[in-house]
């Protein structure tokens, strides 16, 4: 026989009222009473978490007792010489280790940022700036800023700008361009180099000595295109009309490395490609040198991490070759 339609809400509000009354009872719940579960079981006896804790061990069983009151469950088995936990304190356990080091860290991270360091570091890098060595320096700062979120970003030409003009990202790592950014003050890192490439079956790939412009001319040049409207209508390193536009440069590595056209490309990418015959370098005399800086506004100088970034960056020796 089914429950009346006025005792299913009985029912329903009696269950409410006990899951909110449960809710406000761990409320209650202390740090003080979870530093001393979790030094209680860490040291083998409340004697031993006291003197861990510098408290009186009345102070630290009373604790535990009133945690196990709250929580309406026993975290000890206090029948032998020593406490040892129950099942139930075993899965309470690593939950009480999650909200201590989530407040302790919360507390660290207070106090860094009251230091004045970032809350967090968002990086816009140049799609030809080396990988490896952006890689490196996240590993470093990993390590040097434990608590503060790395936060990367890849583009490139203008719209590698873009982030830094519009405050999304507090530094760029950034290729530089033929165009003034008034706002933004750059620290130059290096030179990445970069090489005209064909695959060893394209017609290009044939020519001994300096390729004329007129023959560059005749294929297709792959090109990286701007995702922004920095360089509307502005043409770079181009020496073809015939020209193929790519968003990113693992697809163009492809299409150049499958004989669909020919163009530039960072050396330190394809310098395995050109000692293994994948790929060819074209003499063009159109190999050119890409200036890399840190760009930032001035009005948002960089913090400590920010600072610490770039100047890792200049400190890593041999990445630049044309330093």
């Amino acid at each position: 026989m089914g429950l009346s339609v006025e005792s299913e809400k009985t029912i329903k509000c009696d269950l409410n009222d006990l899951y909110l009354g449960w809710i406000a009872m761990l409320d209650g719940v202390s740090l003080d009473q979870l530093r001393a579960f979790i030094a209680a079981v860490d040291e083998g006896s409340f004697s031993a978490a006291a003197r861990k804790l510098y408290r009186a061990q009345s102070a630290v069983s009373g604790w535990v007792g009133g945690l196990e009151d709250q929580l309406g469950v026993v975290l000890f088995d206090r029948t032998a010489r020593f406490p040892r936990l129950t099942p139930e304190g075993m899965l309470l356990l690593a939950d009480a280790r999650n909200v201590v080091s989530g407040v302790d860290a919360m507390k660290a991270r207070a106090k860094l940022m009251a230091g004045g360091l970032e809350a967090e570091l968002a990086v816009v890098i140049d799609v030809f700036f080396p990988t490896t060595t952006i890689a490196a320096t996240a590993k470093a700062f990993a390590e040097r800023f434990p608590l503060t979120p790395l936060r990367l970003f890849v583009e490139g030409l203008g719209a590698a700008y873009q982030p830094v003009l519009d405050e999304r990202c507090s530094l760029g790592i950034l290729a530089s361009l033929p165009i003034e950014f008034p706002s933004l003050v750059s620290e130059r890192l290096g030179d990445v180099p970069l090489v005209m490439v064909a695959a060893p079956g394209h017609p290009l790939a044939r020519f001994q000595g300096r390729i004329p412009k007129r023959e560059l001319a005749k294929h297709v040049q792959l090109v990286l295109t701007d995702r922004s409207n920095l360089l509307a209508s502005r043409d770079y390193g181009v020496f073809s009309p015939l020209t193929w536009r790519l968003a990113d440069l693992s697809t163009k590595y492809a299409l150049l490395k499958d004989g669909v056209g020919w163009g530039s490309m960072p050396h330190y990418m394809v310098e395995s490609d050109l000692a293994d015959g994948k790929l060819v370098r074209l003499d063009a005399r159109a190999d050119l040198a890409l200036a890399m800086g840190a760009y930032y506004r001035a009005s948002a100088p960089p913090g400590p991490a920010g600072r610490w970034f770039v100047d890792y960056l200049k400190g890593m020796p041999g990445e630049f070759p044309a330093r």
